[in-house]
């Protein structure tokens, strides 16, 4: 059946699995608070349903627990970095780290970082950059089964490449624009096909090349042990942005890109183009604060169009899920609690089924 949770006790779980896995105790609560955040935010794709794969990746050793980034170049507001199989959300948050203290120091940084595991949800980590007052840019590849097909094509050749943009706000909660280049994530797929929902028209190819509106055609091999794809969105534009994503994020950061045949390893790994600037430092604090302001007021005198109650901008969906979700709970299909299950089993932790 399917079950709303309690945040703190679905991360408890979360975090008893992780540790079972091999990850030190803080970092099984530190990933685990990461997944239960990005749910908490509305993004179930990045959030504990993710878990069952990232068991199966440190079974295949994919992902390696306990790993900390590295530190191969550093030449003051350039850096690279590399995450050494570990899990995204510990050397992503250290690499971060990092690159806010030199963009604190110098007015900006450059990093790259290679070969870390699923970084999860990227605007996490420009809410990092935006809380110390930072304006961050995010470009990211996925070595991964490719899963979304380049416009004019008919099967999967990259991955859902992310971009995310953070802009804090004088007085008021930052801009946090964090999107797939596809025409959404391939998780809310995988979220989609356990609910036995369909999706819209556009979203999808199946495994011919032809539309669908079934989310199992990227979720589950099809009767020819083939995989459809999904589209970009945007069409030629949204194509365009997840090529740069790749040659950015992959080909720059020495992350690598996708070229070969889909297989079947669950390890997921990113590699991230970072760019952070400090207002203070570029000499324009007042007038960025003041004409950032009057621009998102300026955007919400706009009357609400048809369906809508107002305007909102990057950042706010994801804030309301969370005062929502913190005070209902957070719900999981069916599907979703039984793989969660079925992950601690493997490494012998028994999950209650009211997830205690």
């Amino acid at each position: 059946m399917p079950r709303t949770l309690p945040a703190d006790g679905l991360q408890t779980n979360v975090s008893r699995i992780l540790e079972a896995a091999g990850s030190s105790a803080a970092e099984a609560q530190q990933v685990a608070a990461n997944l239960v955040l990005a749910n908490l935010s509305g993004h179930d794709s990045h959030g504990v349903g993710m878990l069952p794969r990232y068991i199966d990746a440190v079974a295949e050793g994919g992902l390696k627990p306990n790993a900390s980034v590295k530190v191969n170049l550093d030449i003051g507001t350039l850096m690279g970095l590399d995450g050494q199989r570990g899990y995204g959300q510990i050397v992503g948050v250290q690499a971060m780290e990092l690159g806010i203290a030199r963009a604190k120091q110098h007015g900006s940084c450059i990093f790259t970082l290679a070969h870390a595991h699923h970084l999860g949800r990227i605007g996490h980590f420009a809410e990092m950059a935006t809380a110390q007052g930072l304006v961050a840019m995010h470009f990211v590849n996925v070595l991964s089964r490719p899963v979304v097909a380049p416009w004019g094509g008919g099967d999967g050749r990259f991955g859902t490449n992310p971009c995310c943009i953070g802009v804090p706000l004088a007085g008021a909660e930052p801009f946090i624009l964090d999107f797939a280049t596809s025409r959404v994530a391939q998780g809310k797929m995988r979220v989609a096909y356990n609910k036995g929902e369909r999706v819209p028209p556009g979203h999808l190819i199946d495994e011919h090349g032809a539309p669908t509106d079934d989310p199992g055609v990227v979720v589950v091999p099809q009767s020819n042990g083939l995989f459809g794809a999904l589209m970009t969105f945007g069409e030629h534009k949204g194509y365009g942005m997840a090529v740069a994503c790749e040659l950015l994020g992959g080909a720059l950061t020495g992350s690598g890109t996708w070229h070969r045949p889909a297989d079947t390893a669950r390890t997921v790994l990113n590699g991230m183009l970072v760019v952070l600037i400090d207002p203070a430092k570029l000499g324009t604090q007042a007038s960025f604060e003041q004409e950032a302001t009057a621009f998102v007021d300026w955007l919400r005198q706009s009357p609400p169009g048809a369906g809508f109650e107002a305007v909102q901008i990057a950042g706010e969906p994801e804030r309301k899920a969370r005062a929502a979700r913190e005070r209902e709970g957070i719900w999981l299909d069916d599907a979703t609690w039984s793989e969660i299950v079925e992950a601690g089993r493997k490494v012998g932790v028994t999950v209650g089924a009211t997830g205690g």
